[in-house]
């Protein structure tokens, strides 16, 4: 195993170890004054289960940071194997959601078609933590898809998909 002190020189070896910890991968909507807001993180976790809380972090160097930072509804949805094309998507650019069918939500985010889980949130709070914010939301709102499919993960800056042992 190979140790390292983690500083602005050390950026890659910090990220390949943060890398060895595969997490599912959603796609966060927003509607915003310029129109729907895409966002594609792997950072999303449950928080409390009373209030209903979950949280999910933005880059403060993204472009698209600002708007969902002052979004006062949200929505996050949770990916399956099959919607790796929406996660890259989404990944590289948030305004174009035209490939994509879509409806607005209880809370007016966007809402898109055939994903595992969908969580629509009210803003609850938003912490400026190093160079991400901590964005904290209450649902108000939740919907799970009927029939089991693999979720999509991210792993080692791969994306790939969850089947479970028997």
């Amino acid at each position: 195993m190979k140790s390292f002190v983690p500083d602005p020189a050390r950026t890659t070896d910090l990220r390949r170890a943060l890398g060895q910890f595969g997490t599912g991968v959603a796609l966060i909507t927003a509607q915003t004054d310029a129109g729907p807001l895409g966002m594609t993180a792997n950072s999303f976790s449950s928080v409390s289960l009373d209030p209903p809380l979950v949280l999910w972090s933005a880059a403060r160097s993204s472009k698209r940071h600002d708007a969902f930072a002052a979004a006062s509804a949200f929505c996050i949805h949770v990916l399956s194997a099959e919607q790796m094309p929406l996660a890259k998507h989404f990944a590289a650019q948030g305004h174009d959601f035209s490939p994509y069918p879509w409806d607005a939500g209880p809370n007016g985010a966007p809402t898109l078609h055939g994903c595992l889980a969908t969580f629509h949130c009210d803003a609850y709070a938003v912490h400026a933590v190093g160079d991400h914010s901590i964005i904290l939301g209450q649902i108000t709102s939740a919907a799970i898809q009927p029939e089991e499919s693999d979720g999509l993960l991210f792993k080692r800056g791969r994306f790939g998909r969850f089947t479970p042992d028997q």
